[in-house]
């Protein structure tokens, strides 16, 4: 409703995007042009297909045909209206109620009127610190996308990485006899008395749960270890 920074109405389109929705109604922007403007597509980031499905119109009730269900956004409640609602509160009913919901969130300056409020079934409050619950506005249109889609189902969360290959024993074992050597070589451990050094090595690495590629890593190490102290000996013998 009356949106005034174009930056919001792209970051707004960003927001819905990435939890995929793309019905974006603007009441009475202050810009008409708002849509096309370079900071809203700049925001938008590659939302711009958002942007370009958009309405604009005159009034909520225009912007409210065909909505079943409305919900205002508020930062507090008013003393007389729709109940009011924490967010995933409310959602976790509604999204299997059959609606079509629509979210009205106010301009950047004055938030709501109270007549607008008055019309939606629900006000939606989220959950801030006392002491400072203002919310830039694209950033309340991503708190109630996000607790919405996750309402309806959400999104699997795809591993980017490759599975993990733990390593075995053995090449613990392995690793801890490279590394005994190794410590032997650059005068660290006297293997006449070597106490529970290598005993602490072993819990350390089974603490540690290391990887396959780790102990490549680890290995290279001590290999290097070594390689250091051979040189340092060979010029002492000299």
């Amino acid at each position: 409703m009356h949106t005034s920074h174009p930056g919001n109405v792209g970051s707004a389109a960003r927001a819905m995007k990435v939890m995929g929705f793309h019905d974006l109604v603007l009441v009475a922007p202050r810009f008409d042009d708002v849509l096309a403007r370079e900071e809203t597509l700049a925001m938008a980031s590659g939302a711009t297909d958002v942007l370009e499905r958009a309405r604009i119109v005159g009034s909520l009730s225009e912007a409210l045909d065909g909505i079943t269900y409305a919900c205002a956004t508020a930062m507090t409640p008013r003393d007389f209206g729709p109940p009011t609602f924490a967010p995933r509160a409310r959602f976790a009913s509604l999204a299997g109620e059959g609606h079509r919901v629509a979210f009205v969130f106010g301009g950047e300056r004055f938030g709501l009127a109270n007549d607008d409020v008055y019309r939606c079934h629900a006000c939606l409050s989220i959950p801030t610190d006392p002491a400072y619950g203002s919310l830039n506005l694209a950033q309340a249109v991503q708190v109630l996308a996000y607790d919405w889609r996750q309402a309806l189902g959400g999104f699997a969360v795809e591993a980017r990485t490759a599975p993990v290959q733990w390593a075995d024993g053995a090449a613990v074992q392995g690793l801890l006899g490279h590394w005994q050597q190794a410590l032997v070589d650059i005068g660290f451990l006297d293997p006449a008395a070597p106490k529970k050094l290598v005993p602490r090595l072993n819990q350390l690495a089974n603490r540690a749960q290391l990887t396959a590629e780790e102990i490549h890593i680890l290995r290279g190490v001590a290999t290097a270890m070594q390689r250091v102290a051979k040189a340092q000996g060979g010029e002492r013998a000299r």
